[in-house]
């Protein structure tokens, strides 16, 4: 019985010692090896990040374009010319010299008052031209300036016929208009100019 417990131990022992020889011998790293190996896979995943990382597509630049520049346009311009005036009498054309003569004033004769208001929203000038006086020969012309809606009163002229003009340059109330009048007592006459008229409004 022992000897077949003994038997039975060898054999298991070399069978155990048959399988053992037929194993791999486990390997020794070093660290050489592993030091190796790190790098490399260090290497490997830098190359593989740097890969991954989209590269700039360079694109065209874009280039400043220049603001348009202001070309200063010439607009028409609104000039109103009125033609002045000129004082005539029926004998100007024999070149009567009241025709270019300036009223003194201090003329002789009877005196008189005249007023010119002014109704138009614009200053105006008027023009005064006495026509020659048959009893002391006095004649010749006065410009007075009457602001808009205002009034002057003159009363150093005398009674004789009078020519009145008024005018501007306003373009917005443009005046130009005249009348003629005799004048004979010495009460105050009154003229109410307006843009194309001017009106005895003496009562």
């Amino acid at each position: 019985m022992n000897k077949r417990i003994l038997i039975i131990g060898l054999t298991i022992a070399l069978l155990l010692s048959a399988c053992g020889a037929n194993e791999p011998a486990v390997p020794t790293v070093s660290s050489e090896d592993i030091r190796n190996t790190a790098e490399a896979a260090a290497f490997t995943m830098v190359a593989q990040t740097q890969a991954a990382i989209p590269t700039n597509t360079p694109t065209e630049t874009p280039t400043q374009t220049p603001l348009p520049t202001d070309t200063p346009v010439l607009l028409p311009t609104l000039e109103a010319t009125v033609a002045l005036p000129t004082p005539t009498t029926a004998s100007s054309a024999s070149g009567d010299p009241c025709d270019n003569r300036i009223l003194s004033w201090s003329p002789k004769g009877k005196p008189t008052v005249i007023r010119i208001v002014n109704t138009v929203k614009a200053a105006i000038t008027v023009s005064v031209y006495l026509n020659e006086t048959a009893s002391h020969n006095e004649c010749g012309w006065r410009t007075y300036q009457i602001g808009a809606r205002d009034s002057v009163q003159i009363t150093d002229l005398v009674q004789g016929c009078y020519n009145f003009w008024a005018f501007n340059n306003d373009s917005k109330n443009l005046v130009n208009a005249s009348t003629y009048l005799c004048i004979n007592n010495p009460d105050k006459w009154t003229f109410e100019v307006s843009k194309t008229a001017i009106k005895n409004t003496t009562p």
